[in-house]
């Protein structure tokens, strides 16, 4: 697989889906987890953890597996009973049909009361997605304008990876920014115009990347 490439597994999981509005780029900060998606067969007991930042796909690509598989994906964070959890593992077991439990933490600091059911949370394997490398932070803010239909110049992009902190957070928060920003001028993104707008919103670290360059 290239350093940064579509999601295009032997489930039958494809980067973009026509008509269906998900796509997720694969790179080496997040390749493992795929994998491991993919060997679902191998899990030791029908269930696994995808943990990874907020922004960072995790939603999309629990989305795409449960396509493939007809696996059933739970937020365990977000409102869900430990009685829901509980029948959600057993309907796993009996149907053998893949559990993903989906969050940005891990299982210990999940509200889980029930003894029995945490200890089986704790045993299940996890698979965790990293902040993007520089590959996959390229693809993904041209991935992100694209989306938004921003006026970019072509140098925006590598302009923008070298300077900004490399997170999922920061990623769309610029982007998010010079959107605005392109809308409000009405004309595309260039460098002068980036530096001008990420400065004014002190967007942490860019000042001090960019005053090295």
């Amino acid at each position: 697989m290239l350093a940064t490439d579509q999601l295009a597994l032997p489930l039958d999981w494809t980067g973009h889906r026509e008509g269906a509005g998900e796509d997720f780029l694969v790179g080496s900060s997040n390749q493992t987890a795929v994998r491991h998606l993919e060997h679902h067969a191998t899990w030791p007991v029908r269930a696994s953890v995808l943990t990874g930042p907020r922004g960072s796909g995790r939603t999309t690509l629990a989305h795409l597996f449960a396509r493939s598989t007809g696996a059933e994906v739970i937020d365990p964070v977000a409102g869900v009973t430990d009685d829901a959890i509980f029948h959600a593992w057993n309907r796993a077991q009996e149907l053998r049909r893949p559990l993903l439990l989906v969050s940005d933490t891990l299982p210990a600091s999940w509200p889980v009361a029930l003894p029995d059911l945490r200890s089986r949370l704790m045993a299940v394997p996890v698979a965790t997605i990293g902040e993007p490398d520089d590959d996959l932070a390229l693809s993904l803010i041209e991935r992100l304008f694209a989306k938004r239909a921003t006026p970019i110049a072509p140098e925006l992009p590598a302009f923008l990876v070298a300077r900004i902190e490399r997170s999922y957070d920061a990623i769309h928060r610029v982007v998010r920014l010079l959107d605005e920003a392109a809308l409000a001028e009405r004309k595309r993104v260039g460098t002068r115009m980036a530096r001008a707008t990420l400065a004014a919103a002190a967007v942490e670290g860019f000042a001090e990347r960019d005053g090295d360059m």
